[in-house]
């Protein structure tokens, strides 16, 4: 053979043998046609990224460091019922009433009254006393006992509550008290690690772990008359029972990531679901409490709706993505800003929303006045508009509520949210109780007074200047938190 064709015969069989090395890795490279099951699919496309080390739970993971950090911030709380009992045992029903009350029945009181009291937990957030709890803990009581992990006792004073969240800031009078830092639950992920720490049963610093399961979960079990909740629960299965709420959620550093609220419940304990308040939240309400009084509640002032699929082709949406406007109040933030009927919200300050609950946390961590960035999407365009945020009284600033203490009583003004619920245009809130005439005349904590000798009281000020000018006996008119109107009658001089 001649040089020649032997160059040809090497150039060709190199010529072939790539073409049969490139169809080779092109035919391997196809799924396998005969794959029966997805099972198989998925291994030959995904086996190679199991690689990565950050899936793994890490070698000698433990909750020793976190329930450290943690158990000697979280308080056990008893909250008693002077007269008559307050609220009950809820119902065990599965999605019925998952809130518990964490109460138990006492002894016998003097004239055959019988008192109650209610167990729960609180988590301190500051050296200087100030602890945040469930609002159904410490609502309507007329005493409140702080128990610390190392057993000094402390009686407490409410600060501020929220109905709206179920939160409440209560107060101790003591410094360098251990307390727990917040986290972030915006940042939180479901499956990552978390400890549940609060006093079921009455078992004080009781530390149980879990995992997230869910965010933003909107259960069903706030109610009030004017549908202003805001449901936006981190789910865990970290076992809470009757005595947990109002404890602590956290973290492996041992930050607050949430306050636990709320139990899945058939049988009346834990049976794999619990939740949460978002310290996102609890952030916001805490701040509004010790600052104003009350929560500045800011809303955008639209009706909306969770898209689904059926929702989705009923209403001619082309994709299952978004909060939809199904109304927008006049004169509101929305109107405002530009939304309108059949809008489809997809962001609130650069952050997707995809559910109601989603979207009301975000708001309400805002307070009146502030502005928000509204990303929406219209006939197939996607807007951004900005909303300034209005409170439930149309106010575009936070209002402080004002409050005066006389003969033993401490009266604060009207926050907006009770007086849209009770529809009062103006009262004054007996705030706190003490031994006085206030408390000699048979009046409650909590009742409003709106009127002195059928007058009308505007707010706090203008009590203490008409009860500075009165003279011989007064008449005092009012109603209570559930609607219930009341007369006194005090002497004065």
């Amino acid at each position: 053979m001649s040089k020649v064709k032997f160059l040809i015969t090497l150039i060709l069989a190199s010529v072939l043998g790539g073409i049969i090395a490139l169809g080779g890795f092109r035919y391997f490279q196809q799924e396998n046609p005969t794959d029966s099951n997805l099972e198989a699919k998925q291994n030959v496309r995904f086996s190679s990224l199991l690689a990565d080390s950050s899936f793994t739970v890490p070698a000698g993971l433990n909750f020793v460091y976190a329930a450290k950090q943690v158990t000697p911030g979280v308080v056990h709380i008893k909250s008693s019922y002077g007269g008559e009992t307050q609220g009950g045992e809820a119902a065990t029903r599965p999605f019925e009433d998952y809130l518990r009350e964490y109460f138990g029945e006492g002894g016998q009181a003097p004239r055959g009254r019988r008192p109650s009291m209610s167990s729960g937990s609180g988590v301190i957030i500051s050296s200087d006393g100030y602890i945040v709890t469930n609002n159904h803990v410490i609502e309507k009581a007329e005493d409140i006992l702080v128990t610390l992990d190392d057993n000094r006792t402390y009686t407490a004073k409410v600060i501020g509550t929220d109905p709206n969240t179920d939160l409440a800031l209560i107060k101790i009078d003591d410094k360098n008290l251990p307390y727990l830092n917040y986290g972030n639950s915006d940042e939180v992920r479901v499956g990552e690690w978390v400890l549940a720490v609060g006093n079921p049963f009455e078992l004080n610093s009781t530390v149980t772990a879990g995992i997230i399961s869910a965010k933003a979960r909107n259960i069903g079990i706030l109610r009030n008359e004017n549908q202003m909740q805001i449901e936006s629960f981190l789910q865990t299965d970290a076992a809470v029972n009757p005595g947990n709420s109002g404890g602590a959620l956290v973290n492996l550093r041992g930050e607050l990531i949430g306050i636990n609220t709320a139990i899945y419940a058939p049988t009346g304990a834990f049976a794999g679901y619990s939740f949460a308040v978002p310290v996102s939240l609890v952030k916001k309400v805490m701040d509004d409490l010790l600052e104003f009084g009350s929560v500045q509640r800011a809303i955008l002032g639209v009706r909306i709706a969770d898209i689904n699929s059926q929702f989705a082709e009923q209403r001619g949406i082309p994709e299952v993505r978004g909060v939809y406007i199904e109304s927008v109040n006049e004169n509101s933030s929305a109107s405002d800003a530009g939304l309108k009927q059949g809008d489809i919200i997809l962001e609130i300050d650069g952050k997707k929303v995809n559910t109601v609950a989603q979207l009301q946390e975000k708001i309400a961590q805002n307070r009146p006045g502030e502005k928000v960035s509204v990303t929406y999407k219209r006939n197939g365009s996607v807007n951004t508009s900005n909303a300034i945020l209005k409170g439930l009284a149309n106010e575009t600033a936070p209002s402080k509520i004002a409050a005066v203490t006389i003969e033993g009583a401490t009266f604060k003004d009207l926050d907006p949210a009770t007086q849209n619920k009770l529809g009062l245009k103006y009262g004054v809130r007996v705030a706190e109780l003490g031994s006085g005439k206030w408390q000699d005349a048979g009046i409650k904590k909590n009742f409003i007074v709106t009127e002195i000798d059928k007058k009308p009281v505007k707010n706090a000020e203008d009590l203490a200047n008409r009860l500075k000018a009165a003279k011989g006996g007064v008449l005092i008119g009012g109603v209570y938190p559930d609607g219930q109107t009341a007369f006194y009658a005090l002497g004065w001089q």
